[in-house]
């Protein structure tokens, strides 16, 4: 990879900052430089699709392809961001499950309901 262009390395960093909910710096390697300069400054921050729409599509794709560790960082983010809430992450969990299976949906129902539990205890 070239060296980065400092302007679309703030840009990437702070879309991940946004998209995550919590802070990214700067990180080592090419993989952290296409993630940030690519992924986040170029393709997350594209008119057309709300930050909603694509969380679902990743969602749905990550369900579909049995990746629980990402739909554990997907999910509650979706969350935090208010772009799904309780109501709505348990709807992609029925949806999901008879297009993606029920086993890939009751590990998606886990981290929704984890997610869901967090949330309100950090609430009291």
């Amino acid at each position: 990879m070239t060296t980065p262009d400092p302007g679309r390395r703030a840009r990437g960093l702070q879309r991940m900052s946004e998209v995550y909910g919590w802070e990214f710096l700067d990180g080592p390697g090419d993989f952290f430089g296409y993630t940030a300069d690519h992924l986040f400054a170029d393709i997350w921050s594209r008119p057309g699709l709300s930050d909603r729409d694509r969380r679902l599509l990743l969602i749905g794709l990550l369900a579909g392809t049995n990746q629980p560790d990402v739909l554990g960082i997907q999910v509650p983010a979706a969350h935090h961001a208010g772009e799904l809430d309780d109501e709505a992450l348990r709807e992609v969990v029925i949806f999901l499950c008879h297009y993606a299976g029920w086993p890939v949906g009751a590990r998606l129902n886990t981290i929704v309901e984890e997610t869901i539990g967090r949330a309100r205890r950090e609430e009291r």
